[in-house]
This record gives C-alpha cells, sequence and structure tokens, in this order.
C-alpha cells in the first residue's frame, strides 16, 4: 500500500518507532544491492516528504556505495518487517558529516533503540531524503 511519507497514518509512524532492526538497500558500482542490517530513525516532518537515518563508520561499505553514486546521491531503501507487517521507505541518500547533524542522528537513534552508541570519531549519518512509503503496519 503506498503512503505519503509525510503524513504517514498513527498506526505506520507507530510501528517506526518501535524497537526493530532494519535493512538498508545501497546500490554497488557495479548496480548490484547491497543489502545490509541496520538501526533506522524515521522523521516524516524533516525536509520535503521526510527523512530517514541511519549512523554508520564512514570506513563502511554502504557509505562507500552513497558515495559512489555522486553527489546527486544513491537510490536507495530501507524496509522493517514484524509477522505480517511491514514498512519500506524509499529515497535519495548522501552523506552526512557535520557534528550537530551527527550529533542530531545519534539522539534519535537513542531514543528508538534505548540505548546510546559509544562515541565512534568517525561516525557519519546516511541521511535518505524520502520519496516514497509502503508497508502495511
Amino acid at each position: 500500500m503506498a503512503i505519503d511519507p509525510s503524513k504517514p497514518s498513527d498506526s505506520y509512524l507507530a510501528f517506526w518507532r518501535e524497537y526493530h532492526m532494519c535493512t538498508l538497500t545501497t546500490p554497488r558500482p557495479d548496480g548490484t544491492p547491497h543489502v545490509v542490517a541496520v538501526g533506522v530513525t524515521y522523521d516524516p516532518e524533516g525536509g520535503a516528504k521526510g527523512i530517514a537515518r541511519v549512523i554508520t563508520n564512514k570506513h563502511s561499505r554502504k557509505v562507500a556505495n552513497v558515495l559512489a553514486a555522486g553527489p546527486e546521491g544513491a537510490r536507495v531503501a530501507v524496509c522493517q518487517v514484524d509477522k505480517g507487517r511491514w514498512a519500506t521507505l524509499e529515497g535519495v541518500a548522501r552523506i552526512r558529516t557535520e557534528a550537530e547533524v551527527v550529533a542530531d542522528a545519534v539522539d534519535r537513534y537513542a531514543a528508538r533503540y534505548d540505548r546510546v552508541p559509544a562515541p565512534n570519531p568517525d561516525r557519519v549519518v546516511i541521511e535518505i531524503a524520502l520519496t516514497r512509503a509502503m508497508g502495511r503496519a
């Protein structure tokens, strides 16, 4: 079912606030999908249609894949599943390194996953400007 990512239903947004591990799919330079488990936060009020954020190490394969797509960003998807409930957010990912952006993403992660990640001087944010949402929550 298609959902406006900037105006999700209460149940869809609640699902994204529950503790669930997610997957992030990024395109490798050869076009094949790279899928990895991540924590994701969803902000439907950020940007034009909402923002999803993934905190990670700047040396990770997922960051390399996003950077390889060039300055226009990489088309990516994040997804979570719980029994019959599922939700996918799609959009354009870019890497953010600004200290205040990283700190905000860490705070959002801590709120969703009920734990503050260990300090990491190599932490960056994969920020996804959302274009589409789907799911059944």
